[in-house]
């Protein structure tokens, strides 16, 4: 009589699917770009990319203009469009960015008058704010008399 033993399933080949970056819906995405800038000077990185909107071309814009940053740049990668951010550091190493903080956020929405446009550390940082104008700095917006939805101060 034969016996019939069962032999062990073979095993099934491993495939690693390659992990996309995080590209989730995002409930807050200005504070994304936020985040990622802060913690991309903190590691001393030369740039960081982030995803690009119309919002946070203008908030590059003002950090540029401000002299926050080098500069940025539009990356193109077929239908997605990405927001490549070039930091600024001193001569001492030190990076231009020591502090980033987001102020109006979705859950909680801050809006200033023209009349009480903060001032960041006395002065020496900056506040970003949103008005019917565009985006601009807090100078720029006491400047020509608008206020409007308080972004972000960078100090």
């Amino acid at each position: 009589m034969a016996s019939t033993t069962a032999r062990p399933p073979a095993p099934k080949p491993q495939v690693k699917i390659p992990k996309k970056a995080g590209t989730g819906v995002l409930s807050d995405p200005i504070g994304d770009m936020l985040t990622r800038i802060r913690n991309a000077s903190g590691a001393r990185h030369p740039e960081v990319k982030v995803p690009a909107s119309r919002l946070k071309l203008e908030i590059a814009r003002v950090l540029k203009d401000e002299g926050y940053i080098a500069g940025f740049e539009v990356d193109a990668d077929g239908a997605t469009q990405t927001i490549r951010i070039i930091f600024k550091s001193r001569p001492d190493r030190v990076q231009v960015i020591t502090g980033i903080k987001r102020i109006s956020r979705p859950g909680l929405r801050v809006y200033a008058r023209k009349t009480e446009i903060p001032r960041v550390l006395g002065g020496l940082g900056i506040a970003i704010l949103s008005t019917s104008e565009g985006v601009m700095s807090g100078r720029q917006a006491l400047r020509q008399g608008r206020g409007g939805e308080v972004l972000a101060y960078v100090w």
